[in-house]
């Protein structure tokens, strides 16, 4: 497809870390190499290093996990709606709030990962399917301008930055 990476303006400053953080070059080649990244991570995990937190008031790697579907989830629908030329602002929303009200810790892990699975399995099928003309289109999110082609990059850079969190503060507490 060679979708372009997005210019500053597509995408609010908030943004701008996870749009630099995506790997240059096919970001859905790098969505699908990062699915096989999370599942070999994730994977090896057992379920109380699922419940491990680095630190106290920290997430869990299970609910880490979860937030990973959840805001995979709200990018795409965001394209969704922006891609299609919904100009309807869209909301925000409030991660930690996600987060407490998911109940990742009581969850399988395997349940988490099959999830994120599936979600970015949609994710990318979504983004295959957006006609050329609809990454163009811009609209609004929590009150700033996003276009649709920001959010592959925003999904691809928001799990890089997760997975770089959990290499560099999760695993070396596991060993």
């Amino acid at each position: 497809m060679g979708l372009m990476r997005p210019l500053p303006g597509e995408y609010s400053e908030g943004f701008a870390p996870y749009i630099l953080e995506a790997a240059a070059g096919d970001v859905l080649a790098h969505l699908q190499a990062q699915l096989e990244e999370a599942e070999a991570l994730f994977g090896a995990l057992s379920e109380a290093q699922g419940a491990y937190r680095y630190a106290a008031g920290k997430w869990s790697l299970k609910a880490l996990l979860l937030h990973l579907s959840d805001a995979e989830r709200i990018f795409a629908y965001r394209c969704l709606r922006i891609g299609r030329g919904d100009t309807t602002p869209l909301p925000g929303f409030d991660e930690d709030a996600y987060a407490a009200a998911a109940d990742a810790d009581g969850r399988p892990l395997a349940d988490l990962l099959a999830d994120f699975r599936a979600t970015r399995i949609a994710t990318l099928s979504l983004f295959r399917l957006m006609p050329d003309k609809g990454w163009d289109c811009q609209g609004t999110s929590n009150g700033k301008t996003l276009s649709a082609r920001s959010l592959p990059y925003i999904c691809l850079g928001h799990a890089a930055h997760h997975l770089k969190v959990i290499r560099e503060r999760y695993l070396p507490g596991l060993r």
